[in-house]
């Protein structure tokens, strides 16, 4: 029986790495994968997931209005498709989390998901609430603090490495913009 997995975490644990070195082991067994990323995200080049360690693979673009149900399927009507990877997958909304069940459920293919579990603010993306409330298995992957302690949070910098505390929920940024903490570091940084 497949299962909807999500694996989560703050930035910079490896969860790119993690999603890399599944569909390889699965590539090495002699079956196919079937990687998605959000269509926004070009830090590394569109239709990429890359890891820092400098691993990647090309990769699906998906936008939110996208049913991903429907683009599995096509894919494994064409050739069989024994897993489906998502990069990045707190920006995947409602419809879509609940399209990744369906692939399980009807169509027995295991479904990897890894995201973040809050923004900079601290708040649930909406692609990973849902994904902790319907998945079958959750699983954290380890980030540290600068203090040792296991980083749970993601704070936003600015360009002088003040927190921001408003703005938009999406930006685009690694280590530049994000740091990873313990919750509190994070608490101490946002709410001063």
């Amino acid at each position: 029986m497949a299962k909807l997995y999500f694996y989560y975490s703050s930035m910079n644990a490896g969860k790119s790495t993690n999603l890399l070195q599944s569909s390889y082991n699965y590539k090495e067994r002699g079956m196919s994968t079937f990687v998605l990323a959000p269509a926004f995200d070009d830090r590394f080049g569109k239709g990429k997931v890359t890891s820092r360690i400098g691993i990647e693979t090309d990769a699906t673009t998906f936008t939110n209005d996208m049913n991903l149900l429907d683009i599995v399927t096509a894919a494994h009507e064409e050739a069989p498709v024994h897993c489906v990877l998502i990069d990045e997958a707190q920006f995947l909304t409602r419809d879509q989390v609940f399209q990744l069940s369906e692939l399980t459920d009807k169509l027995n293919i295991p479904v990897l998901a890894y995201g973040l579990r809050t923004d900079f603010q601290g708040e649930p993306f909406e692609g990973s609430k849902y994904l902790l409330a319907w998945s079958d298995n959750l699983k954290e992957i380890k980030a540290i603090c600068h203090c040792g302690r296991k980083a749970t949070m993601v704070l936003r910098m600015d360009e002088e490495g003040n927190a921001v505390t408003e703005g938009s929920q999406v930006e685009i940024g690694g280590n530049d913009r994000y740091v990873s903490m313990c919750r509190k570091h994070f608490k101490d940084a946002f709410f001063g």
